[in-house]
Protein backbone atom coordinates (compact mmCIF):
# COMPACT_ATOMS: atom_id res chain seq x y z
CA UNK A 1 0.00 0.00 0.00
CA UNK A 2 2.81 2.43 0.82
CA UNK A 3 4.57 1.62 -2.46
CA UNK A 4 1.36 2.25 -4.44
CA UNK A 5 0.74 5.52 -2.58
CA UNK A 6 4.27 6.62 -3.34
CA UNK A 7 3.81 5.86 -7.03
CA UNK A 8 0.59 7.86 -7.14
CA UNK A 9 2.23 10.79 -5.35
CA UNK A 10 5.23 10.65 -7.70
CA UNK A 11 2.93 10.76 -10.71
CA UNK A 12 1.06 13.90 -9.65
CA UNK A 13 3.67 16.56 -10.53
CA UNK A 14 3.88 15.36 -14.13
CA UNK A 15 0.12 15.09 -14.45
CA UNK A 16 -0.35 18.61 -13.13
CA UNK A 17 1.72 19.97 -15.99
CA UNK A 18 0.11 17.87 -18.73
CA UNK A 19 -1.76 19.73 -21.50
CA UNK A 20 -4.99 17.96 -20.64
CA UNK A 21 -4.84 19.01 -17.00
CA UNK A 22 -3.81 22.59 -17.82
CA UNK A 23 -6.59 22.89 -20.42
CA UNK A 24 -9.23 21.58 -18.03
CA UNK A 25 -7.96 23.76 -15.21
CA UNK A 26 -8.07 26.89 -17.37
CA UNK A 27 -11.58 26.20 -18.60
CA UNK A 28 -12.79 25.61 -15.05
CA UNK A 29 -11.24 28.85 -13.79
CA UNK A 30 -12.90 30.78 -16.62
CA UNK A 31 -16.22 28.99 -16.12
CA UNK A 32 -16.19 30.08 -12.48
CA UNK A 33 -15.31 33.68 -13.30
CA UNK A 34 -15.06 35.85 -16.40
CA UNK A 35 -15.88 33.20 -18.97
CA UNK A 36 -19.27 32.81 -17.33
CA UNK A 37 -19.57 36.61 -17.23
CA UNK A 38 -18.96 36.66 -20.98
CA UNK A 39 -21.84 34.26 -21.63
CA UNK A 40 -24.07 36.27 -19.30
CA UNK A 41 -23.12 39.50 -21.10
CA UNK A 42 -23.94 37.94 -24.48
CA UNK A 43 -27.40 36.88 -23.29
CA UNK A 44 -27.94 40.36 -21.86
CA UNK A 45 -26.85 41.96 -25.15
CA UNK A 46 -29.25 39.79 -27.17
CA UNK A 47 -32.03 40.88 -24.83
CA UNK A 48 -31.13 44.53 -25.31
CA UNK A 49 -30.94 44.48 -29.13
CA UNK A 50 -34.24 42.60 -29.39
CA UNK A 51 -36.01 44.99 -27.06
CA UNK A 52 -38.02 47.82 -28.65
CA UNK A 53 -36.17 51.13 -28.69
CA UNK A 54 -32.53 52.02 -29.26
CA UNK A 55 -29.66 50.82 -27.14
CA UNK A 56 -28.91 54.28 -25.76
CA UNK A 57 -32.43 54.42 -24.33
CA UNK A 58 -31.62 51.42 -22.17
CA UNK A 59 -29.38 51.33 -19.12
CA UNK A 60 -26.51 49.06 -18.12
CA UNK A 61 -26.47 49.43 -14.35
CA UNK A 62 -23.44 48.69 -12.19
CA UNK A 63 -23.11 48.87 -8.40
CA UNK A 64 -26.79 48.82 -7.58
CA UNK A 65 -28.49 48.40 -4.21
CA UNK A 66 -29.21 44.85 -3.05
CA UNK A 67 -31.55 45.86 -0.24
CA UNK A 68 -33.15 49.27 -0.89
CA UNK A 69 -34.17 51.05 2.27
CA UNK A 70 -32.10 48.72 4.49
CA UNK A 71 -28.59 50.21 4.49
CA UNK A 72 -26.90 47.76 6.88
CA UNK A 73 -28.25 44.72 5.06
CA UNK A 74 -27.31 46.37 1.79
CA UNK A 75 -23.75 46.91 3.06
CA UNK A 76 -23.51 43.26 4.07
CA UNK A 77 -24.55 42.19 0.58
CA UNK A 78 -22.11 44.62 -1.04
CA UNK A 79 -19.17 43.29 0.98
CA UNK A 80 -20.26 39.71 0.37
CA UNK A 81 -20.32 40.38 -3.37
CA UNK A 82 -16.83 41.87 -3.36
CA UNK A 83 -15.40 39.01 -1.31
CA UNK A 84 -16.96 36.17 -3.32
CA UNK A 85 -15.96 37.77 -6.62
CA UNK A 86 -12.32 37.39 -5.56
CA UNK A 87 -12.56 33.65 -4.88
CA UNK A 88 -11.37 32.78 -8.44
CA UNK A 89 -8.25 34.86 -7.78
CA UNK A 90 -7.61 32.81 -4.63
CA UNK A 91 -8.09 29.67 -6.71
CA UNK A 92 -5.54 30.88 -9.27
CA UNK A 93 -3.07 31.64 -6.47
CA UNK A 94 -3.60 28.11 -5.10
CA UNK A 95 -3.10 26.49 -8.51
CA UNK A 96 0.08 28.45 -9.13
CA UNK A 97 1.40 27.44 -5.72
CA UNK A 98 0.69 23.79 -6.47
CA UNK A 99 2.51 24.23 -9.75
CA UNK A 100 5.54 25.40 -7.80
CA UNK A 101 5.54 28.80 -9.50
CA UNK A 102 5.30 30.83 -6.29
CA UNK A 103 1.66 31.87 -6.44
CA UNK A 104 0.64 35.28 -7.76
CA UNK A 105 4.22 36.53 -7.49
CA UNK A 106 5.04 34.80 -10.77
CA UNK A 107 2.45 37.05 -12.42
CA UNK A 108 3.97 40.17 -10.90
CA UNK A 109 1.16 40.74 -8.41
CA UNK A 110 3.04 41.40 -5.18
CA UNK A 111 4.62 44.21 -3.16
CA UNK A 112 8.15 44.00 -4.52
CA UNK A 113 7.87 47.15 -6.68
CA UNK A 114 5.04 49.29 -5.28
CA UNK A 115 6.17 52.72 -6.50
CA UNK A 116 6.99 51.73 -10.10
CA UNK A 117 3.68 49.84 -10.24
CA UNK A 118 1.78 52.88 -8.96
CA UNK A 119 3.55 55.28 -11.31
CA UNK A 120 3.11 53.14 -14.39
CA UNK A 121 -0.49 52.37 -13.50
CA UNK A 122 -1.34 56.05 -13.04
CA UNK A 123 0.17 56.93 -16.43
CA UNK A 124 -1.73 54.14 -18.17
CA UNK A 125 -4.99 55.18 -16.49
CA UNK A 126 -4.51 58.79 -17.55
CA UNK A 127 -3.93 57.79 -21.15
CA UNK A 128 -6.73 55.26 -21.45
CA UNK A 129 -9.29 57.15 -19.33
CA UNK A 130 -9.75 60.14 -21.61
CA UNK A 131 -9.77 58.04 -24.78
CA UNK A 132 -12.19 55.55 -23.24
CA UNK A 133 -14.65 58.23 -22.17
CA UNK A 134 -14.60 59.79 -25.62
CA UNK A 135 -15.13 56.40 -27.27
CA UNK A 136 -18.08 55.63 -24.97
CA UNK A 137 -19.77 58.96 -25.69
CA UNK A 138 -19.28 58.49 -29.44
CA UNK A 139 -20.53 54.89 -29.40
CA UNK A 140 -23.64 55.89 -27.45
CA UNK A 141 -24.31 58.83 -29.77
CA UNK A 142 -24.44 56.55 -32.82
CA UNK A 143 -26.62 54.01 -31.01
CA UNK A 144 -23.99 51.35 -30.45
CA UNK A 145 -23.98 51.45 -26.67
CA UNK A 146 -26.38 51.37 -23.78
CA UNK A 147 -26.30 54.23 -21.30
CA UNK A 148 -23.90 53.04 -18.63
CA UNK A 149 -24.97 53.89 -15.09
CA UNK A 150 -21.82 53.14 -13.04
CA UNK A 151 -23.60 53.42 -9.70
CA UNK A 152 -27.04 53.85 -8.22
CA UNK A 153 -26.31 53.29 -4.55
CA UNK A 154 -28.20 55.14 -1.82
CA UNK A 155 -26.57 58.20 -0.26
CA UNK A 156 -25.24 56.51 2.87
CA UNK A 157 -21.87 56.75 4.62
CA UNK A 158 -20.47 53.59 3.04
CA UNK A 159 -21.30 54.51 -0.57
CA UNK A 160 -17.88 55.78 -1.66
CA UNK A 161 -15.79 53.17 0.21
CA UNK A 162 -17.89 50.43 -1.41
CA UNK A 163 -17.42 51.98 -4.85
CA UNK A 164 -13.66 52.00 -4.32
CA UNK A 165 -13.70 48.40 -3.11
CA UNK A 166 -15.78 47.39 -6.12
CA UNK A 167 -13.31 49.08 -8.46
CA UNK A 168 -10.30 47.35 -6.90
CA UNK A 169 -12.10 44.00 -6.93
CA UNK A 170 -12.84 44.36 -10.64
CA UNK A 171 -9.22 45.25 -11.35
CA UNK A 172 -7.69 42.37 -9.38
CA UNK A 173 -10.09 39.79 -10.79
CA UNK A 174 -9.74 40.85 -14.42
CA UNK A 175 -6.02 41.52 -14.62
CA UNK A 176 -4.92 38.47 -12.65
CA UNK A 177 -7.13 36.06 -14.62
CA UNK A 178 -7.51 37.60 -18.10
CA UNK A 179 -3.92 38.79 -18.46
CA UNK A 180 -1.50 37.09 -16.06
CA UNK A 181 -3.04 33.67 -15.57
CA UNK A 182 -4.58 33.19 -19.02
CA UNK A 183 -1.44 34.23 -20.90
CA UNK A 184 0.68 31.93 -18.74
CA UNK A 185 -1.57 28.95 -19.32
CA UNK A 186 -1.99 29.56 -23.05
CA UNK A 187 1.77 29.83 -23.40
CA UNK A 188 2.18 26.53 -21.58
CA UNK A 189 -0.36 25.00 -23.95
CA UNK A 190 1.67 26.08 -26.96
CA UNK A 191 -0.38 29.07 -28.13
CA UNK A 192 1.53 31.68 -30.13
CA UNK A 193 1.82 35.29 -28.90
CA UNK A 194 -0.75 36.68 -31.35
CA UNK A 195 -3.29 33.95 -30.65
CA UNK A 196 -2.94 34.42 -26.89
CA UNK A 197 -3.26 38.20 -27.25
CA UNK A 198 -6.42 37.76 -29.31
CA UNK A 199 -7.93 35.31 -26.83
CA UNK A 200 -7.26 37.57 -23.84
CA UNK A 201 -8.55 40.68 -25.61
CA UNK A 202 -11.72 39.05 -26.99
CA UNK A 203 -12.47 37.58 -23.57
CA UNK A 204 -12.14 41.04 -21.98
CA UNK A 205 -14.47 42.48 -24.58
CA UNK A 206 -16.97 39.65 -24.24
CA UNK A 207 -17.88 40.23 -20.61
CA UNK A 208 -18.44 43.92 -21.35
CA UNK A 209 -20.85 43.15 -24.19
CA UNK A 210 -23.81 43.87 -21.90
CA UNK A 211 -22.90 47.55 -22.45
CA UNK A 212 -23.25 47.21 -26.23
CA UNK A 213 -20.94 46.99 -29.23
CA UNK A 214 -19.03 50.04 -27.97
CA UNK A 215 -18.31 48.34 -24.67
CA UNK A 216 -17.12 45.22 -26.45
CA UNK A 217 -14.81 47.00 -28.90
CA UNK A 218 -13.48 49.53 -26.42
CA UNK A 219 -12.56 46.93 -23.83
CA UNK A 220 -11.10 44.62 -26.47
CA UNK A 221 -8.79 47.45 -27.54
CA UNK A 222 -7.88 48.06 -23.90
CA UNK A 223 -7.12 44.35 -23.64
CA UNK A 224 -4.62 44.56 -26.49
CA UNK A 225 -2.82 47.45 -24.78
CA UNK A 226 -2.77 45.68 -21.41
CA UNK A 227 -1.38 42.45 -22.89
CA UNK A 228 1.41 44.35 -24.64
CA UNK A 229 2.27 46.23 -21.45
CA UNK A 230 2.24 43.02 -19.42
CA UNK A 231 4.66 41.40 -21.83
CA UNK A 232 6.93 44.42 -21.63
CA UNK A 233 6.87 44.78 -17.83
CA UNK A 234 6.20 41.14 -16.84
CA UNK A 235 4.00 42.45 -14.04
CA UNK A 236 0.24 42.48 -13.44
CA UNK A 237 0.67 45.07 -10.66
CA UNK A 238 0.67 48.20 -12.86
CA UNK A 239 -2.38 46.92 -14.74
CA UNK A 240 -4.29 46.40 -11.50
CA UNK A 241 -3.42 49.95 -10.47
CA UNK A 242 -4.48 51.38 -13.84
CA UNK A 243 -7.74 49.43 -13.91
CA UNK A 244 -8.52 50.38 -10.29
CA UNK A 245 -8.00 54.07 -11.04
CA UNK A 246 -10.13 53.87 -14.20
CA UNK A 247 -13.04 52.24 -12.37
CA UNK A 248 -12.73 54.50 -9.33
CA UNK A 249 -12.86 57.48 -11.69
CA UNK A 250 -15.92 56.06 -13.44
CA UNK A 251 -17.82 55.04 -10.29
CA UNK A 252 -17.01 57.97 -8.03
CA UNK A 253 -17.00 60.47 -10.88
CA UNK A 254 -20.49 59.43 -11.92
CA UNK A 255 -21.72 59.64 -8.33
CA UNK A 256 -20.41 63.20 -8.05
CA UNK A 257 -21.31 64.50 -11.53
CA UNK A 258 -24.48 62.72 -12.65
CA UNK A 259 -27.20 65.29 -13.28
CA UNK A 260 -24.79 68.18 -12.72
CA UNK A 261 -23.00 68.30 -16.07
CA UNK A 262 -24.64 68.19 -19.48
CA UNK A 263 -22.08 65.96 -21.24
CA UNK A 264 -22.56 62.95 -18.92
CA UNK A 265 -25.45 60.74 -20.12
CA UNK A 266 -27.97 59.61 -17.50
CA UNK A 267 -31.32 57.86 -17.56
Amino acid sequence: MQVEAGRVADSLPGERGSPRILRSETLLVLALSLGASGVSALISFVGSVTKPGGLKEQAAKLNTSYAPGRPWLDLAWQLFGVATALVPVALVAHLLLREGAGGLRVLGFDRRRPWPDLGRGALVAAGIGSVGLGFYLAARAVGGNLTVVPESLPDVWWKYPVLVLSAVQNAVLEEVIVVGYLLRRLGQLGWGPLAALAASSVLRGSYHLYQGIGGFLGNMAMGVVFVLLYRRWQRVGPLVVAHSLLDIGAFVGYALLAGKVSWLPTL
